[in-house]
Parts: C-alpha cells; sequence; structure tokens
C-alpha cells in the first residue's frame, strides 16, 4: 500500500493530514486523552516534549561553515522576513485589540496569528524548489532559514517591536534545544548525519498533537482568515524577499519567491507563545488555525509563483549568482566534494579492515 506516497500527493501532507487526524480525534472523542491515560494519553498533550526533540534535530543539520554569497543570501532573506514580521505586527497591533477579531469573517484576526504565518519560512519547501530548479547556490542558504524555526524568532520580534515582553528565562528554554542541535552537529558531523532523517520523521507527530489541540468548529470559523492570510504571506512576503534578492544580494529574485511561505512549524508558536506569555491564551487557538490553514495556502500558491518567476528571470537573463561570486561558489563545491570523496575512502578503509 503506498500510503506514505498518498499522503505526500496533499502539499504539506505529512504535516496537514496528522494535524486533520488530530482534530477529528479531538471533535469526536475530547476527552480521549484522560481515558487513556499513560503513555497515549501523555502524548496527546505532549507536544512540547516532541517539538524539543524536533527543535534540537533542526538545530543538528544547520552548517555555520558558509561560502560569503551564501551566507549573504540566507540571512538577508531570513533577517528580512523576520523584520517583515515585526513591522507588520507593529501596524497591527496600532489598530487591533490583544485578542484580535472575535466576530464576523475576519474571526481569529490577531497580531499572534499575522507575526506567527509571517515569521517563518517553510524550509523544505524552499529547498525542494530550489533543488527541482537545479540552483544550488540557492539551496545552499537553507541552513540559515532553519533558524526561523520554532518559537525563539516570533518572541524575539513581539519583544523588540513592543507588542509582549517575555521573561529572558523563557526566551532562552526556546533556544536551548536549537542551540544544542547546532553545537553537536558543527562539531561532529556525524551527528547531523543521525538526527536529518529525524526532522521529517517528527512532523506527523507534533502535528497530531497539535491538531488534538483544536476542533474542526474553531477550524471552520477561521477558514476564510486562514486562506486570506495564506494568499498575503505569499503575495506581500515573496515580493519583499524577491526585491531583496535581487537588488541586495546580486541574483534574480526567484529565491526571495521560494521563501515566501509559512513553515509547517509555525504552527506550534503560537501556543509556545501562550505558554510563555497567558495574556495570549485566548487567542493560541484561532491563531493556530489560521497558521495551520496558511501552511496549506502557501505550499500550494508559493511552488506556483516561484515557477512562474523562475521561467520570467531567464526569459529576461537575470544572473542566478553574481559573477563575483561565481569562481568562489565552484571552489567551494570542488572543496567540499573533495572532502566528502577522502571520507568515503577512509570509511571504506576503515570497513575493509574491520572484514
Amino acid at each position: 500500500m503506498q500510503i506514505k506516497k498518498g499522503i505526500e500527493k496533499i502539499p504539506g501532507g505529512m504535516m496537514v493530514v496528522p494535524l486533520f487526524l488530530g482534530t477529528l480525534t479531538n471533535t469526536i472523542w475530547p476527552g480521549i486523552d484522560k481515558f487513556y491515560p499513560g503513555f497515549t494519553g501523555n502524548f496527546l498533550v505532549g507536544t512540547s516534549v516532541i517539538l524539543f526533540m524536533f527543535f534540537f534535530s533542526v538545530g543538528t543539520t544547520i552548517d555555520l561553515k558558509s561560502t560569503g554569497y551564501i551566507a549573504k543570501k540566507g540571512l538577508s532573506l531570513l533577517i528580512v522576513k523576520v523584520l517583515l514580521a515585526g513591522l507588520l505586527g507593529v501596524i497591527i497591533n496600532h489598530f487591533l485589540p490583544r485578542h484580535g477579531v472575535t466576530t464576523g469573517l475576519f474571526a481569529g484576526f490577531s497580531v499572534l496569528a499575522v507575526i506567527a504565518s509571517f515569521n517563518e519560512t517553510n524550509g523544505g519547501l524552499y529547498m525542494a524548489l530550489m533543488t527541482t530548479l537545479n540552483r544550488d547556490e540557492d539551496a545552499a542558504g537553507f541552513p540559515f532559514i532553519s533558524i526561523e524555526s520554532g518559537p525563539f524568532m516570533t518572541m524575539v520580534t513581539m519583544g523588540v517591536a513592543g507588542i509582549a515582553q517575555f521573561p529572558w528565562q523563557a526566551l532562552v528554554s526556546t533556544l536551548i534545544p536549537f542551540a544544542i542541535g547546532i553545537t553537536l552537529g558543527s562539531l561532529d558531523h556525524s551527528f547531523r548525519k543521525m538526527f536529518k532523517p529525524v526532522v521529517p520523521a517528527m512532523v506527523p507527530f507534533f502535528a497530531f498533537t497539535l491538531g488534538y489541540s483544536l476542533n474542526f468548529g474553531m477550524i471552520f470559523k477561521s477558514g476564510f482568515m486562514g486562506i486570506f492570510m495564506g494568499v498575503i504571506v505569499v503575495l506581500v512576503s515573496g515580493s519583499v524577499l524577491a526585491l531583496v534578492d535581487r537588488f541586495f544580494t546580486g541574483s534574480d529574485g526567484v529565491a526571495g519567491w521560494a521563501a515566501s511561505s509559512t513553515a509547517g512549524a509555525a504552527v506550534a508558536v503560537p501556543y509556545a507563545i501562550a505558554e510563555t506569555n497567558p495574556s495570549f491564551a485566548s487567542t493560541a487557538a484561532s491563531a493556530t488555525a489560521i497558521v495551520a490553514t496558511s501552511v496549506l495556502v502557501t505550499s500550494i500558491l508559493t511552488p506556483i509563483v516561484t515557477m512562474y518567476m523562475e521561467k520570467r528571470a531567464r526569459r529576461r537573463g537575470l544572473p542566478i549568482v553574481p559573477k563575483k561570486y561565481e569562481g568562489k561558489f565552484a571552489e567551494s563545491i570542488m572543496a567540499k566534494k573533495e572532502e566528502e570523496e577522502l571520507k568515503a575512502k577512509d570509511e571504506a578503509k576503515l570497513a575493509a579492515k574491520g572484514d
């Protein structure tokens, strides 16, 4: 049975389908975590533990060594998207109450929903698009984009924007698993190899537990707002990031459009924020539903827009990599290949000795 293949045909399927199943479970049987205590009950409400493991695993995949162009590309996309989310949060915070819109067509619209939707890029989608288009130079910027994963950047954004205050312990706490992962992955690449497969494998687990915190009444209520949010995320963040990619990094802007999405991990952000700042507890549920819908919408819309913009850039003859970086990037790729070949030979020798 091709169950996994069927799920992956749905955009963001490994995130969306478990989220749907978790929501269905809570809608049909909301007290099942108490009826089945122990491992099953703790899993259903154990989002924080699963997210610790997820963010640790993501951290191990980040390689801090990079060429100047790759660092410039990745950091510019990261910083500008975070700043954009903060700016939008400040503007909206002046017009909306802390609890957001509670009735009408825009029910659920809140500062928390906007920042959580805009603040994180779907790194897996970005990587898939850049790899499909054979843009290794842009794909190499993935580790920097991954830094957005988790609630830390959202907390920083909201704190700097003056929207909310978080105790320093809460900020450090959200960063600890990520920092440990980065440290171990940088010191010993075997950790990176070990935990890299864990990243996609953990997604269905925390998606299900997040889904169990929702119900279909909540999602239907926030449906329009979620779709609207997804479209706005792509159009606004894509336009801004494409301009930065063109005029700051000297590329063709396609990477900016590829980063115009909402990460699946962002679904966890509203509740993580609410745990550290209870004043957002009342909006966490509706914000989660909106972000989940935005993840699905951007998973569909971002690839369509990116592919169109890539064809447009090729027709216009825009450069993928500025000429001054082409030589350096080629040298970096060759050095990496040589390093991998030497490592493979050493492993083969050790294996031969073992036999």
